[in-house]
């Protein structure tokens, strides 16, 4: 039994050796790269394009205006709320009157008594004006008298004496007048003061607008000088941008800027420059810039806006949008080489100018490019070039 165990080793050693040593050759198989047609290509140039700056800003309101009373009193009534839309001339607070109103009741009553006083002071400088003009024709009577020696020295100066009163009553008389005339005009002033704090009493809308703040209520004291009430344009809007010092050389008035609101989910805007802050910040080294935004954009204040400010050419590398494919984080293009094979390659992206971006690095002048990329086109993808 032991022997025929040992027989079968020794065959399996002899066997196993033989059977390792002959080796299977792998099949030939062929593998094809798929084939794209008609597939745009583009080749890749280097452009003029206009450097931009983008400012960033805040969009205001055209016109804002914080009301406030002129008048120390108690509010009596608010006739509005934030968010209401207002015209011009709209009655929006309106303060306690009574003291307004007593004080033009006074006003009056002081008119009414200096145009007595005027009529009394008329009235006894025409008496005086009577007297005088018959002490002077006495008087100058008694001088043809006296020269004729028909009367008396003593005669002549009581005659003298009389006139001289005459025409000292008649210049008071005069000056009573004057006077009566002047409290006339203080009266008259202060009832249009009177008048005016009246109207003051009730403040009404400056211009059309909307209410953006209420700061007082029913029972409030109103101060002089203390708002009340903002209000806003809503039909003309601007954006307030921060330009450093080094790009404000290209900044020039009514020159045209393009803006972008985020929160409008529109369009590029064509602004207008309108104000330029002629002094910088200290702290920033930057100045404020206004630029005035298209009538009627549905915008609010306090939105936030990026103006872009073109501050010269440079060559740049543009391709076309359409063209970019993104695998994830990964930015690239399909190449296309000498042999009509789409490679895909990394690149760098830059700013965007409408249907073209900017390409900083991967790409250079002459390459192909496929435009519009298919779903079916694959790194080493045959292309057929479209005609």
């Amino acid at each position: 039994m032991q022997q025929r165990i040992a027989f079968v080793l020794a065959l399996l050693v002899i066997i196993l050796p033989l059977a390792c040593s002959e080796e299977i050759e792998p099949g030939t198989t062929t593998k094809t790269s798929p084939v794209v047609s008609n597939v745009a290509v583009g080749t890749v140039h280097m452009a003029d394009q206009q450097v931009m700056y983008e400012a960033v800003g805040t969009v205001q309101a055209g016109i804002t205006s914080d009301l406030a009373s002129k008048l120390l009193g108690t509010v009596e009534a608010v006739q509005v709320r934030e968010g209401d839309q207002v015209k011009e001339g709209d009655p929006l607070v309106i303060i306690d009157q009574r003291q307004v109103k007593a004080a033009f009741r006074g006003a009056e009553a002081g008119l009414a008594e200096t145009n007595k006083a005027l009529a009394a002071a008329i009235s006894t400088r025409e008496a005086e004006k009577a007297q005088s003009g018959l002490a002077r024709a006495t008087y100058e009577r008694f001088v043809r008298l006296r020269r004729d020696g028909s009367v008396s020295q003593q005669e002549f100066e009581e005659i003298q004496a009389r006139h001289q009163e005459a025409e000292a009553s008649l210049k008071r008389a005069e000056a009573m007048v004057a006077a009566a005339t002047a409290r006339i005009s203080r009266a008259e002033a202060a009832l249009t003061t009177a008048d005016v704090a009246s109207k003051d009493a009730v403040i009404t809308a400056p211009h059309d607008g909307v209410i953006t703040r209420k700061l007082i209520d029913k029972g409030d004291l109103a101060r002089p000088g203390t708002p009340l009430l903002t209000l806003e344009t809503t039909n003309r809007f601007c954006v307030d941008m921060v330009i450093p010092e080094m790009y404000i050389g290209y900044i020039r008035p009514e020159q045209k800027v393009l803006i972008r609101v985020p929160a409008l989910q529109a369009e590029p805007l064509e602004g207008t420059v309108c104000t330029i802050v002629p002094s910088a910040d200290p702290r920033s080294r930057s100045f404020v810039v206004k630029v005035r935004m298209p009538i009627d954009i549905k915008a609010r204040s306090g939105m936030f806006a990026r103006v872009q400010v073109p501050t010269g050419q440079a060559k740049t590398i543009l391709v076309a949008r359409r063209a970019v494919v993104r695998h994830g984080q990964l930015t690239g293009f399909y190449l296309v080489d000498a042999d009509n094979t789409a490679r895909f390659r990394l690149i760098r992206t830059g700013k965007t100018y409408g249907d073209s971006i900017e390409v900083l690095s991967g790409l250079k002048t002459g390459d192909r490019y496929v435009l519009e990329p298919t779903p079916e086109l694959q790194d080493g993808s045959r292309v057929e070039v479209a005609q």
